[in-house]
């Protein structure tokens, strides 16, 4: 049987209640101020994450041309006296037709004179496998990105800094008919074996 309260103790119950419903609130106004706040913090952190990732970018990016500028003299120089090529042009910007981006070449070096020959240097600062992939689909895609040089020879060139394994990479870039470059005394030198025999595209 339930009991009948009073009146006085259905009074002090209302009370109660209307206590602990403001308590309540007030409790859920803290935890939305909480929530809030984690929100604005996630913001913050996002934005700064972002930032970073901006700047290690442009750290990658600058490492790249400071391998590129530590490459192109010495890569020039081989070009030029070893394969008799007349034009180098370094760092030759295109639009791939078929994706819209922009892509770069790090170096594209010819001649139209007896020498008919045309050759893609990639510099990295550390090869990968990736690396040698992205070399191989330059040259593949070379003649219907500049068909101005259809009739030449191409060759490629891998020239890196960092290369290890140095050993299982190196072979896998000569395996392919590219030839490779290393650096030695700061200067850059092909290291072919005698034996080597260059793939044009």
């Amino acid at each position: 049987m339930i009991k009948k309260l009073t009146d006085q103790e259905l009074r002090d119950l209302i009370a109660s209640l209307a206590v602990s419903q403001k308590e309540t609130a007030k409790q859920m106004k803290e935890t939305d101020k909480r929530m809030k706040e984690t929100d604005k913090r996630m913001k913050e952190t996002d934005k700064q994450l972002k930032e970073l990732g901006k700047q290690i970018g442009g750290i990658g990016e600058k490492f790249g041309y400071f391998t590129e500028g530590m490459a192109l003299p010495s890569m020039e120089r081989i070009l030029r006296d070893r394969f008799g090529m007349e034009v180098v042009l370094p760092r030759a910007t295109f639009r791939d037709k078929k994706t819209g981006q922009t892509r770069e070449i790090d170096v594209i070096a010819y001649a139209n004179s007896d020498i008919n020959e045309v050759y893609v240097v990639e510099i990295k600062s550390k090869l990968r496998e990736e690396g040698i992939k992205q070399v191989k689909k330059t040259l593949d895609d070379f003649f219907s990105i500049f068909p101005d040089h259809k009739g030449k020879k191409l060759y490629g060139i891998v020239a890196a800094i960092d290369s290890r394994p140095r050993n299982t990479i190196k072979k896998k870039v000569l395996d392919e008919g590219i030839y490779y470059a290393e650096i030695n005394d700061d200067t850059f030198q092909l290291k072919v074996p005698e034996s080597f025999e260059a793939r044009s595209w």
